[in-house]
């Protein structure tokens, strides 16, 4: 196996050449230069640097930040809402559970979209995360703290959590790795829900060995969640053979179609022939549906964050405010008005309106039926191709503030994404070029539970292309 950033940075510290003391006070260094500028963090766990090392597990004592809406035992975590602010839960989510239980260190809560929902971190109560390669610029969303701490090196390794591409986004617009797995691989107890049934957690690293360590850690059944897959344990990083031989690839060509930026059509072009030199057949497929995927998701998405946003009433946890005339009605408007955001108040009123009656047959379940259109057409697809290959994003990193008064414009940046989430396969962005200086993300899809493909294809692609994407920001704590 080649020495990639991860591998090289684990036997350093396996072999005493780099002392676990050391690399932790560099990354809390870190953190205190870059935050100011960044905003990567909502909160940082005080003292991690501190960690002392018993038997370590696979992760050796890297650091991984978590996003803020993943259940951290006595760490504040708020979704980015103000309406959560101040809840601590009294539990670790599985993940942050077998994180820990291999040595894993976490730095603390990164920033995110308010409860999710968003493709900037610019819809956070705390303020925007910034594009390590341009600070101008937003990282993507809606992990976006996961992936800005990750390419500034605040932090080894993250988790973020994928409903419609909030981990691919993000990774894409930050020139990092980020891997949304299969639906039910990974325990979503102790993820704060937005809509149950698309959203997977996954891992986001510099490189694709990274992202599988981390996918090794966290994949597994747990019987606390009831969507997850009763499937025996899978060492990821064993998938990361070499070459491509044998193996086919198909390019969707509606993923490439309109609205997708020419810099980026090039960079995926460019990449395609790097598949081609490593030994695997290419070749184009048309996948009809994927047209009607992204109003599918939004109104399948909404109508499930209206029901799930619906317990923040500021009696059980989150908000408190004071009572005047204990009219819960009242009450409860003014809870919701004070601490949920633009986004997510929009979100909820639009989900409750497709799923009231009237409208529940003329939208939400017509986009259930566009749902299983997809997920056949996938099926049909992987019946010929190992995995399928797009962008990751259709445009580049842009300004923050530039898009905040064109929420549609915003939801069409999710036009590349969304498809593999109403299917909930597997899905991987890698870096693979740069235009004006910002990152281009390649996304691989795989059928279910077929991660090993996805990974094997990134692994070979991220070798061939040798881009070492670095921004200016990351020098601090190299």
């Amino acid at each position: 196996m080649r020495e990639t950033y991860t591998l090289k940075l684990i036997r350093e510290i396996e072999s005493g050449s780099l002392p676990l003391d050391e690399y932790l006070a560099r990354k809390a260094e870190a953190i205190a230069k870059l935050e100011p500028l960044l905003n990567s963090f909502i909160t940082i766990v005080k003292g991690f640097e501190n960690y002392e090392a018993g038997k370590l597990g696979l992760l050796r004592g890297l650091t991984v930040a978590i996003k803020d809406n993943i259940c951290v035992e006595g760490v504040e975590t708020t979704c980015g809402s103000l309406i959560l602010k101040g809840y601590r839960p009294s539990y670790d989510a599985t993940v942050v559970e077998r994180i820990k239980g291999n040595s894993g260190v976490i730095t603390g809560k990164t920033n995110m979209d308010e409860f999710a929902m968003g493709s900037t971190t610019e819809w956070s109560a705390f303020g925007p995360t910034r594009n390590p390669w341009d600070p101008s610029r937003v990282p993507g969303g809606s992990s976006g703290g996961s992936a800005a701490a990750v390419a500034s090196g605040e932090s080894e390794l993250a988790l973020g959590s994928d409903t419609g591409g909030s981990i691919r986004c993000p990774a894409s617009f930050c020139g990092v790795v980020g891997l949304k797995p299969t639906y039910g691989l990974v325990s979503r107890y102790g993820l704060i829900a937005y809509a149950n049934s698309l959203e997977q957690i996954g891992p986001i690293a510099r490189d694709v060995y990274g992202c599988a360590l981390l996918l090794t850690v966290i994949a597994g059944y747990d019987p606390r969640d009831s969507t997850s897959i009763d499937r025996s344990s899978t060492d990821y990083r064993a998938t990361l053979i070499d070459g491509l031989e044998g193996f086919r690839i198909g390019v969707i060509r509606e993923l490439l179609g309109e609205g997708v930026d020419r810099r980026i059509r090039s960079s995926i072009r460019e990449s395609i022939y790097k598949l081609e030199s490593l030994g695997a057949v290419v070749e184009e497929i048309s996948m009809p549906s994927i047209e009607f995927a992204l109003p599918a998701y939004y109104i399948i998405a909404m109508a499930e964050a209206s029901s799930n946003l619906a317990r923040y009433d500021g009696v059980r946890y989150g908000m408190n405010l004071p009572v005047r005339d204990h009219d819960w009605s009242r009450y409860c408007e003014e809870v919701r008005s004070r601490g949920f955001g633009l986004e997510v108040k929009r979100r909820m009123i639009l989900g409750a309106y497709v799923l009231s009656a009237g409208y529940y047959d003329r939208y939400y379940i017509k986009a259930l039926k566009v749902r299983t259109l997809i997920k056949r057409e996938f099926t049909d697809a992987f019946k010929t191709f190992d995995a399928l290959i797009g962008p990751s994003m259709p445009i580049l990193p842009f300004k923050i503030g530039e898009k905040v008064e064109d929420p549609l414009e915003l939801y069409m940046c999710d036009m590349d994404t969304v498809p593999v989430n109403l299917a909930g396969l597997p899905a991987i962005s890698i870096p693979c070029g740069l235009a004006d200086g910002l990152p281009i993300g390649l996304q691989i899809i795989g059928s279910y539970f077929r991660e090993d493909l996805i990974l094997r294809v990134a692994y070979n692609l991220e070798a061939t292309l040798d881009l070492r994407l670095k921004p200016v920001f990351s020098e601090v704590c190299l």
